[in-house]
């Protein structure tokens, strides 16, 4: 028996793994903070790269300075896919990186457009460096006032009066030093709706100034009793205060902006809602220019050869990046809009195949592109990939996202009554009452995933604050 032997030539299309792609893959799915640490790392073991001063206009020893590929990259980024352009739109030109990234950072900025003093504003700075997360400032003033220089014979008058500017900042409430505070700052005159009724808004004022340990029992008829008020009444003031922010700095970026950049900032502009990149977090690197032109001009060894190679390579790597994380980050901003004009319970379903599809990348690299990138998003900062999640059907037949329902199950516990929290069987009935329908046990799920501790853990800390 005679074996046949032959060739067969076949063509086949191969991506090869090089290590110029491999850094990109690697770079794509590093943060913020840990792409500019391998960058920190390049420069000290690449003596062709160097850092990017934006006025550098040193061009070296006798050199002139030509345009180098990291100057063509910068531009490329700056005109990547969803990135804004100028077009005459002045919102669009107004530096990113000078919006306040953090909560103190915004009410700092507040106070640099008042008009008081340069001691005022000193204290007001102290004031606000000794807030907690939640926008309160627990620490008495005669703390405070102990603990200032004794030569600068700050009166207790002044810090009140500092503490008086900071309440007037946004988010309204900030700066109180109760929970009852708190809420009369929001319930001022200038904070409310002209349209309500002037009865209720005091019954509100009166609740929250002396009667919010009854309210907490949920007891109506007993504060009704003690107010001496209609029912009708009483419940048009405890539906106002269900409005207000009990923690004023809640949605704010707060503590996550103190531990993560954000990447991309989205606002809205004439033409929509854009993602801009933030420049803060583009590491300035670049290639010596004279270097690259001498190695241009003579003959190098391969070592030189193989360090210009991996600073190219590095240059296109950190470009390529941010290209891709603008251009997924604009789409999905442009499938999310209903999120950014009214919040988070308006998150759609969405899956990473549909933006990749939509861009036509794959979906490990829509993944890569949304882990540990952060948005600056006019609710607070959040990571691009909590804009995927799967979606559930409600009683109209429409789809809510699994995240907008978690949020939903957050702010029902955050006006649950302390003593009398809701069970996860209450939460999916009440859930149900708003066209979301889902299993007790999914309750759960959600609940955990989003940090809340169960019915009865909730109700043993209610009891121990008294």
């Amino acid at each position: 028996m005679h074996t046949r032997q032959s060739l067969e030539l076949r063509q086949q299309q191969q991506l090869a793994l090089t290590p110029q792609l491999q850094q990109s893959i690697r770079f794509l799915q590093l943060s913020a903070q840990d792409l500019e640490m391998e960058v920190a790392q390049a420069l000290q073991e690449n003596p062709l790269l160097e850092r990017d001063e934006e006025y550098d206009t040193d061009a070296g020893v006798g050199v002139a300075q030509e345009p180098v590929k990291g100057q063509e990259d910068r531009w490329l980024m700056s005109h990547a896919p969803g990135r804004a352009q100028s077009d005459g739109d002045e919102e669009a030109e107004r530096p990113e990186a000078e919006l306040p990234f953090t909560f103190r950072d915004h009410l700092l900025e507040q106070l640099n457009l008042t008009r008081a003093g340069a001691r005022d504003r000193g204290l007001v700075t102290v004031l606000i460096d000794e807030l907690d997360d939640h926008g309160y400032l627990p620490t008495p003033l005669e703390d405070i006032l102990a603990v200032l220089p004794p030569e600068l014979n700050v009166e207790t008058d002044e810090l009140t009066m500092a503490l008086r500017l900071l309440q007037s900042f946004d988010p309204p409430g900030v700066g109180a030093q109760s929970l009852s505070e708190c809420l009369l700052l929001q319930l001022r005159p200038d904070r409310l709706s002209s349209s309500i009724n002037a009865e209720v808004v005091e019954c509100a004022r009166e609740i929250a100034r002396h009667h919010l340990p009854v309210l907490a029992t949920g007891n109506l008829n007993k504060l009704r009793e003690i107010l001496g008020v209609p029912m009708d009444t009483l419940r048009a003031a405890h539906a106002v205060l269900l409005k207000l922010e009990p923690r004023p700095a809640r949605n704010w970026a707060g503590q996550t902006a103190d531990y993560v950049t954000p990447e991309v900032i989205v606002r809205k502009t004439r033409r929509g809602w854009v993602a801009d990149l933030n420049p803060a977090v583009v590491p300035r690197v670049r290639i010596n220019a004279v270097y690259e032109q001498l190695l241009a001009q003579t003959q190098v060894t391969p070592e030189l050869q193989a360090q210009l190679q991996q600073a190219q390579g590095l240059v296109k790597s950190v470009n390529q990046r941010f290209v891709t994380i603008m251009r997924v980050a604009q789409a999905i901003v442009d499938q999310q809009i209903e999120y950014f004009e009214k919040g988070v319970t308006a998150m759609r379903p969405m899956v990473l195949r549909d933006i990749a599809q939509q861009l036509g990348l794959h979906e490990s690299t829509i993944s890569r592109a949304t882990k540990q990138k952060y948005a600056q998003t006019p609710w607070g900062v959040i990571e691009l990939k909590q804009f995927f999640s799967s979606g559930l059907q409600t009683e109209d037949g429409e789809a809510t996202s699994a995240t907008a329902v978690r949020s939903l199950i957050a702010k029902l516990v955050s006006e649950e009554p302390p003593h009398k929290p809701l069970s996860d069987n209450k939460i999916a009935q009440q859930l149900a009452q708003q066209g979301v329908v889902i299993a007790r046990r999914t309750v759960a799920k959600y609940r955990e995933a989003a940090g809340i501790e169960p019915a009865i853990m909730r109700k043993a800390r209610a009891l121990q604050k008294n």
